[in-house]
């Protein structure tokens, strides 16, 4: 298990009620069990939010794109080969 350190945060009553509540339905162990997934799922969404603005930066670039035009018809006939392979129909 990693080293933990200790914190202390102040969150509105209202939400700490409703992390209370969570835990007496059994939806979390502990309120450090429930701010800890909330906080691993928060990072997880910002890292995914990171990735997609990447791929959005490539849609928008013409180099990319040009680039990935150029590789996906140097393929183009190995990926026909392969379809034709994987469907029997060699």
């Amino acid at each position: 298990m990693p080293p933990e350190t200790r914190t202390t945060i102040s969150i509105p009553k209202h939400l700490l009620a409703s992390v209370d509540e969570a835990i007496r339905n059994g939806q979390a162990e502990s309120r450090k069990e429930f701010v800890a997934r909330a906080i691993r799922q928060a990072l997880e969404r910002l890292e995914q939010q990171a990735v997609d603005e990447q791929f959005a930066e490539m849609a928008r670039d013409p180099v990319y794109q040009a680039e990935a035009r150029r590789v996906a018809e140097d393929f183009a006939a190995a990926d026909w080969e392969a379809l034709q392979v994987a469907e029997g129909s060699e």
